[in-house]
């Protein structure tokens, strides 16, 4: 993985973040879920005898909603108050906070930071609930910003993944939220946000898996900034 001198601050325009991997080491949404399913047995014994029929969905983007969803079905049907996720969340994060804040990468934060002291407008938009982004960011002293992120529905008893900000539905639900300006520089680790890196006047790829290197030289250019910042 190469690190290239690239420009960095100012950049003038709107600027997009992905939290997962990029400020964050780590899937910060698969951990609450795994928490929760830890807490009970009986949930945790259901998700292990259901993952060889649902865990094959995260291999296909447009079907990783419903493998989420599974999961945090499973996770919270039938809790009490339905499983209400600030409520989850919240807890999730005191009682793992140390561990949490270490997961915060420093150089992305700086490079966050730097982008809204020089008058940036930054918004972060993840895969994760913006619940459970922002309160692993306000460990780290990252408060008062935009956050897109996924949101859950009730359905049949239980929390579903009703709104999915990934892939092409994370640039959609970007403009719905009203971040429809040009997006002058985009940072993100993941395939799955090719459509938001095309769409950027400078994609960055932030902590990439080795093997997916080659794909975002294709889609991008070969000159594309390959940046790691620790996050694998």
């Amino acid at each position: 993985m190469t690190a290239p001198q690239v420009p960095s601050i100012p950049v003038g325009g709107l600027v997009v973040f992905d939290f997962d991997h990029t400020l964050f080491r780590g899937d910060s949404g698969t951990g609450l879920i795994t928490w929760m399913l830890r807490r009970n047995p009986l949930r945790l014994l259901v998700a292990i005898l259901v993952s060889p029929f649902i865990a094959p969905l995260f291999l296909w983007v447009r079907a990783r909603r419903f493998a989420i969803s599974g999961y945090l079905w499973i996770a919270t049907v039938l809790l009490s108050g339905r499983g209400d996720p600030d409520v989850l969340v919240a807890e999730y994060v005191d009682r793992n906070a140390d561990a949490l804040r270490a997961r915060l990468l420093p150089v992305a934060l700086a490079e966050l930071r730097a982008h809204r002291a020089g008058g940036d407008p930054v918004v972060i938009a993840t895969g994760a609930s913006a619940a459970l982004a922002r309160a692993i960011l306000a460990l780290g002293k990252i408060e008062d910003i935009p956050l897109i992120g996924s949101v859950s529905g009730l359905r049949w008893g239980g929390r579903v993944t009703a709104q999915h900000c990934h892939g092409e539905n994370k640039l959609r639900m970007l403009r719905e939220a009203g971040f429809d300006a040009l997006i002058v520089r985009a940072y993100s680790d993941s395939t799955a946000d090719l459509p938001l890196l095309r769409a950027a006047r400078q994609p960055m790829v932030v902590n990439p898996r080795s093997q997916r290197v080659a794909v975002f030289r294709r889609n991008l250019g070969a000159d594309v900034p390959v940046l790691d910042w620790g996050g694998r």
